[in-house]
């Protein structure tokens, strides 16, 4: 059930301007290993980052800390939603140009929400998706010819979710809602940008996981 409703950053670092490093196969390198990560200098100040830095909670945007550089790319989010028989369709998934906390604090005093498919927001190119316990939810995108964003959920196409066109530098995303102080359901979402982990098949050969950018300063 469901349906639509640069670099690394690793603690101690500094961001960089980055090249292209291809990946070693299906496995990447320890380094590469390192940026495959959500950033949390990028996600807001109530986002949670744990197990490696790739299960994400709390709520609010969280963005990985690689920007998508090649053609076509592909990842995977992993739902666990507990209690395991709740439905959640306030989750948004997709794409966001980069964030810093001097955006989070403006949002916070302008009193500005993170709830829903906003210019204003940072969340243009994010889709609301439906979705429960153990479900997959996966993110292609392609820049050429036409940019697209394209979504599924346990491998079946979302069309009327498809975002059609964007521009910039983007960030594999997602934004988590804020749950009411009485609702005791819990989320958690773990990225999954390596090949070998993901659960379902991306749509076509061009769209492989997401490729590494390495420092060139």
């Amino acid at each position: 059930m469901g349906g639509c409703c640069s670099c690394c950053d690793s603690e101690g670092t500094d961001e960089r301007e980055t090249e292209m490093q291809g990946m070693s196969g299906d496995k990447p390198t320890k380094e590469q290993l390192k940026a495959l990560v959500v950033s949390r200098s990028k996600s807001s100040p109530t986002i949670q980052v744990k197990d490696g830095r790739t299960q994400v909670t709390g709520h609010g945007l969280a963005l990985c800390a690689v920007s998508i550089e090649q053609d076509a790319a592909y990842w995977e989010w992993h739902i666990q939603i507990e209690p395991g028989t709740k439905h959640i369709d306030d989750i948004l998934f997709g794409v966001a140009t980069n964030k810093n906390r001097g955006f989070y604090k403006k949002m916070k005093d302008e009193g500005k929400k993170l709830d829903s498919s906003s210019e204003d927001t940072g969340t243009q190119w994010m889709r609301k998706i439906e979705v429960q316990n153990g479900d997959v939810v996966g993110v292609a995108v392609q820049q050429s010819d036409l940019p697209m964003v394209q979504f599924f959920l346990n491998g079946e196409a979302l069309y009327d979710c498809a975002i059609n066109r964007f521009r910039g530098t983007v960030y594999p995303s997602i934004c988590l809602p804020e749950m009411k102080e009485d609702d005791e359901t819990k989320v958690m979402t773990n990225l999954i940008l390596i090949e070998s982990d993901f659960k379902q098949i991306s749509p076509g050969p061009r769209f492989g996981p997401v490729i590494v950018a390495r420092s060139i300063v």
